[in-house]
């Protein structure tokens, strides 16, 4: 009864069209789950993330779970997560990532799951981090701990996703630095995102992570642009 009365005033929309939901639908609607463009890297090792990243990245695997087109619902549902507070979608992803990387034995060995981190003023001003559903959900399918202390940005930069190439690239190292390193010697992380654009803010990520002794490095987004 209280259910369906939450329902009435305030109805479940899906977070890719924001249509309402059925019954017996969960975050987003049977139509849009159908026409998500899913890459399935998690199971080709040989796939865009790891060449897009090859050569500046010492890594040992990388996925990303859909392609981000530009006015598509992909770009939608995470712009509704980066701007309109749509903290479900995070969860959404996690879940659904974590359940594909579950079943494959190229993750079954990750330590820990570590966020990209905002800087303290953009993290002030969002008041989250759109990363932070995603990474939790994921660590928990994978059985391990999931980690945002570690790592921290130290300069505040734009959002990436609606720059041109040239200054995308241009995220530097020295962006992010590591609180403490002990804790995490000898581990394999996976570092999270949400979308890889050019592939700078993850090398820069990964990087800082590589001042630890003995670490190994895997990466997963919710999204990579063509």
């Amino acid at each position: 009864m209280i259910i369906n009365l939450l329902n009435l005033f305030f109805p479940k929309v899906c977070l890719a069209c924001e249509e309402h939901l059925g019954d017996n639908e969960q975050y987003v609607c049977t139509a849009c789950r159908h026409e998500f463009p899913i890459t399935d890297f998690h199971t080709k090792p040989d796939n865009a993330v790891t060449k897009r990243l090859y050569g500046r990245v010492n890594f040992c695997n990388a996925t990303s779970l859909l392609w981000f087109h530009k006015k598509g619902k992909v770009q939608h549902m995470i712009h509704n997560l980066k701007y309109k507070g749509y903290d479900e979608v995070g969860l959404f992803l996690g879940q659904w990532l974590g359940a594909e990387l579950k079943n494959t034995n190229l993750y079954n060995d990750i330590d820990v799951v570590i966020p990209v981190p905002l800087h303290k003023s953009r993290l002030r001003k969002r008041g989250y981090n759109q990363v932070d559903k995603f990474g939790k959900e994921i660590a928990k399918a994978l059985n391990t701990v999931y980690n945002d202390d570690v790592l921290i940005k130290t300069k505040a930069t734009t959002t990436q996703v609606f720059k041109d190439r040239l200054k995308r690239v241009t995220t530097h190292n020295s962006d992010f630095s590591i609180v403490e390193k002990t804790s995490l010697k000898g581990k394999h992380i996976l570092l999270v995102d949400d979308i890889i654009t050019t592939g700078a803010t993850l090398e820069a990520c990964s990087n800082a992570l590589l001042a630890i002794d003995n670490i190994k490095i895997s990466i997963a987004t919710m999204a990579i642009t063509e």
